[in-house]
């Protein structure tokens, strides 16, 4: 029976199964199923899942994973269609060029591809082992069936991140991906071409078509019919239309009943919803959720540090007018590795909520009533303090009281916002009714109703709350660093070394290096740093009786000390050159001349870098 089985299979059929052992083949060699060996004489436990990722996330070198959980292969096939690249110039080899990387995350998952050079058809190749679990305790070592994987409605988020021949990064697009439509493929797999759509003012338009071939490993004995999976989907789009148009009814009427406490209230700065990358309206307080960064980042304040590093920049726009409005999501964020001021807050608010902080973020104006967001805190104490993201600087608030006499000092506001809106937080939304929204006159007393109108915790939680809706997400875990500062920053130092000689061999200037002065400059590298995290100044007095015993008699000690977010020493030697004080250092001329240059790097979460630069030189007076 077998063998008269054998030959009734088509040439067809036979590549076909050739096909599917080579995709297990490919499998396999980056998987390795481990056994767990149990005492002599102990009872046998389920082996939690061990799925270890290298140093370095764009290759997964090591990969154990356990043969009795469920795991989703994502494989990326290549991509075709990226018409904005085809006149993209052919780069030399060696020589930089831009590139094209893939990031993903699912359910607290992260994965990263190699970049590939941008192309109308990028070589996009790559898979990705993803795991299918539940959160639920005591059901964390079952493996998934259909059923419980048709109830998991987490999608797949996709990000394509340009980065240029000058490292300098774009948000191509932003994909949610369903991948429940692998549970009815008979084959246990599923090929799909994915139209990725642009962000911003272009999110109508196509960026190309992405390849994926989606598997189930191990595969499932059981599949479920394709209406069954539609069904579900349908259901749960229902579902999230039906919360999302509650809870736009109910905003409609609090903004009314808003609006009628004070006729002047239409003027403030009130964000109920705000656009992300793909211009969905979302609640705000969406953009918000606590977020632990586990043993990446140690203290609040250093938080701010890490947030502030991120870098600048506005929602590109094209054409004029006012800003273009981009609330990121936090994936797109991070993997951006910059954003504007409102990303910088939502995060910051999401780590202090994670610190056991009381955080809110603000929306409000700066001066010249620009638009800004930052974040407050509120300490058991009524303690109000103001963290500006953008920079890491603390403000504690004093409130003035206009009724008090003209006589009384009122105190001098350091922070540099003018007017506040409104706050919130992931399950609070308060808007400002107080008769001015100037910031120097808020009381910030939210139990008082006369200043404050809260919207209902209940109605926030029905579409902002993990799991609420088949929109709203899990935050993506944050990444360590994987840049070495003590490497970098030798490497950054012997480049401006070289730049420096340079640029005094064209003045017909020698150069000559004092290695001794270069290296008792590190304490006051590092003692900056120190001070933008905790505000503390400390090992000054060091520093300078250090510096005392190496300046002889007669000659004269001068440094210049700048601070970068980026690792390109060029740029960094352009920029320190339009300073006069440093370009004094750089030419100087006299006797006995010596130059020294210090590089100090510090690496964060997601390789958000700070990198401290000192030029010094010793030369002696001539009167």
């Amino acid at each position: 029976m077998e063998r008269a089985g054998h030959q009734n299979l088509s040439e067809e059929d036979l590549m076909k199964a050739l096909r599917r052992r080579g995709i297990i083949d490919d499998v396999m060699k980056e998987v390795r199923f481990v056994e767990e060996v149990s005492g002599r004489g102990a009872a046998s436990t389920s082996k939690p899942s061990t799925h270890f990722v290298d140093k370095d996330p764009t290759e997964l070198r090591k990969t154990n994973i356990d043969p009795t959980r469920r795991y989703l292969y994502l494989q990326v096939l290549g991509g075709k269609a990226f018409l904005e690249y085809l006149q993209e110039p052919q780069n030399l080899p060696g020589q930089p060029c831009s590139t094209l990387t893939l990031y993903l995350h699912f359910r607290n998952q992260r994965f990263r591809s190699k970049p590939v050079p941008c192309s109308c058809e990028p070589d996009l190749q790559e898979g990705f082992l993803l795991e299918i679990h539940k959160d639920i305790l005591g059901e964390g070592s079952k493996m998934a069936d259909a059923t419980t994987m048709l109830s998991i409605c987490d999608p797949v988020h996709m990000v394509l991140i340009k980065t240029d021949s000058s490292s300098d990064t774009t948000l191509v697009s932003s994909y949610f991906l369903d991948w429940r439509s692998v549970l009815s493929s008979p084959k246990g797999s599923t090929a799909l071409a994915l139209e990725l759509l642009g962000v911003s003012t272009e999110s109508r338009v196509s960026v190309g078509i992405l390849n994926v071939k989606l598997e189930l490993f191990p595969g499932l004995s059981r599949t479920l019919t394709e209406e069954i999976v539609q069904t579900q989907q349908t259901l749960e789009r229902q579902k999230t239309s039906e919360k999302e148009r509650l809870f736009l009814v109910y905003a409609k009427q609090w903004w009314r009943e808003f609006l009628q406490i004070r006729p002047s209230n239409n003027t403030k700065l009130v964000k109920i919803f705000a656009q992300d990358e793909n211009g969905v309206n979302r609640p705000v307080c969406s953009y918000v959720r606590k977020l632990r960064a586990g043993r990446l980042l140690d203290t609040p304040r250093q938080a701010a540090r890490f947030v502030s590093l991120l870098g600048y920049e506005r929602a590109p726009v094209v054409g004029g007018g006012g800003k273009q409005e981009q609330w990121c999501t936090l994936l797109a964020f991070l993997c951006r590795n910059k954003g504007d001021c409102e990303d910088h807050a939502n995060l910051l608010c999401s780590l202090l909520l994670g610190f056991g902080l009381d955080a809110y973020v603000c929306v409000g104006t700066k001066s010249k009533a620009v638009p800004h967001t930052w974040v407050m805190t509120i300490g058991i104490n009524g303690t109000v303090v103001f963290w500006e993201s953008l920079t890491a600087h603390r403000y504690i608030f004093k409130p003035v009281n206009p009724d008090d006499p003209p006589l009384v000092q009122q105190p001098k506001p350091a922070y540099p916002y003018k007017t506040i809106g409104c706050i919130f937080n992931h399950q609070s939304f308060y808007a400002n009714c107080q008769p001015s929204d100037a910031v120097e006159l808020c009381v910030f007393d939210f139990g008082n109703e006369s200043r404050w109108k809260a919207m209902s915790e209940e109605a926030i939680k029905s579409v902002c709350a993990p799991g609420s809706t088949a929109s709203v997400c899990d935050f993506p875990p944050l990444w360590a660093p994987i840049i070495d500062c003590a490497a970098t920053s030798n490497e950054i130092e012997q480049e401006l070394r070289y730049l420096l000689a340079e640029h005094r061999k064209d003045l017909d200037l020698s150069t000559v290096w004092d290695d001794n002065l270069s290296y008792l400059l590190s304490p006051a590298l590092f003692a900056y740093e120190m001070e933008r995290i905790s505000g503390v100044s400390s090992g000054n007095e060091e520093f300078q009786d250090a510096i005392r015993k190496v300046v002889p008699d007669g000659h004269t000690f001068k440094a210049f000390p700048i601070h970068f977010l980026h690792r390109n020493s060029r740029r960094a030697f352009a920029t320190c050159l339009r300073s006069p004080f440093c370009e004094e250092i750089v030419c100087c001329r006299g006797d006995h001349v010596r130059i020294a240059v210090r590089v100090r790097t510090f690496s964060y979460a997601e390789s958000a870098c700070a990198v401290w630069i000192m030029f010094a030189c010793i030369y002696r007076s001539v009167l």
